[in-house]
């Protein structure tokens, strides 16, 4: 079999990646012919395609991908920084998109709502995130905000930070949201702990807890639903 030159500018116009996506839209292109082009270039003896293919198949797709840090991606050979955040961006945009496509106003009304809008930045995440999102009187979000990212415990957990933020914005409710990497979103006896901590906290100033959604891999745990709020 023919071995195709190094760089894609020597391939068949025909086969090149971009020129494909113009020619036939971007469905039409494969995984790696999408992130080729990305990428935009190769290393010294790979071409797009290679580094695309290898970096897919090293991370397991597109969500692996999302997974990766910065350093890590920019462990592969022929990808640097420039890449990388590049290549962040894009995943970005698609999350993004997806909340736009699933009908998700800014309007939250339900825990469904929450899930939808808060399932792409959460469940493939390797790490705990605890984000809070802030509403005014009708129900219309005015702050998503991640609050710290690590090990969910009460002492990390800040209510005067969160307060603080709820008072500034003149917020009239919020939500607290975090994911368990686990992929199991039931909750633990520390997220109980925190839940009514911050509760409390909140009540103090007159800032409604609504709701305590705990993200998983394909389902979520709603406080609210289920009675404990």
């Amino acid at each position: 079999m023919a071995r195709y030159a190094s760089k894609i500018t020597d391939w068949p116009e025909d086969d090149r990646p971009r020129e494909r996506l113009i020619r036939l839209g971007a469905d039409k292109l494969s995984d790696v012919e999408i992130l080729a082009i990305l990428l935009r270039t190769g290393g010294v003896e790979d071409t797009a395609i290679d580094l695309a293919r290898y970096a897919l198949k090293k991370f397991k797709g597109w969500r692996g991908l999302d997974q990766c840090t910065i350093p890590e991606l920019c462990e592969i050979n022929g990808v640097g920084p420039a890449k990388a955040a590049m290549l962040k961006a894009a995943l970005e945009i698609g999350k993004r998109l997806f909340i736009e496509k699933s009908g998700v106003t800014q309007r939250i009304t339900s825990s469904e709502d929450v899930y939808h809008l808060m399932k792409p930045h959460l469940r493939d995440s390797a790490r705990e995130v605890f984000r809070i999102l802030l509403l005014n009187s009708r129900n219309h979000l005015i702050l998503d905000k991640t609050v710290f990212e690590g090990s969910l415990t009460e002492s990390l957990v800040s209510p005067r930070e969160i307060v603080k933020d709820a008072v500034n914005n003149s917020a009239a409710s919020v939500i607290f949201v975090h994911n368990h990497p686990s992929g199991d979103p039931k909750p633990s006896n520390e997220d109980k702990q925190v839940t009514a901590r911050l509760r409390m906290a909140c009540d103090l100033v007159g800032i409604k807890v609504v709701d305590h959604l705990i993200i998983g891999k394909d389902s979520y745990f709603s406080f609210s639903d289920s009675g404990l709020l």
